[in-house]
């Protein structure tokens, strides 16, 4: 099992949880989040003044996989959520150790 963690732009949600559905992903959560990465924020004018912008709103966007769609999510995400400008985001994927359904115990695959 993987959990796969992408960070995306916040317009960019729609697309990326279409596109997952449409290969079969069932659930995902979703987290809004700040930050920044090489582009470091920008600047912003507002009211004549200018000013820093150091986190950016994104999107985190978690999904537990079997291990064997790995890569169609990674295409899935990577191909919605691609603007070809810079702050697109990045994509994680790290093992899961166990899962484990609460209402039914169900742990494993059959928990995701």
């Amino acid at each position: 099992m993987k959990m796969v963690t992408a960070i995306i732009k916040p317009f960019k949600l729609d697309e990326v949880r279409e596109s997952l559905a449409q290969i079969g992903v069932q659930g995902i959560t979703v987290t809004e989040v700040k930050g920044f990465g090489r582009q470091k924020g920008h600047t912003e004018l507002y009211r004549g003044a200018e000013y820093v912008v150091d986190f950016l709103p994104k999107v985190k966007v978690e999904i537990a996989i079997k291990a064997d769609m790995v890569e169609q999510v990674i295409d899935a995400v990577r191909d919605a959520a691609n603007t070809g400008k810079i702050g697109d985001g990045k994509i994680f994927v790290a093992d899961l150790e166990q899962v484990i359904r609460i209402r039914t115990g169900e742990s494993g695959d059959e928990a995701i």
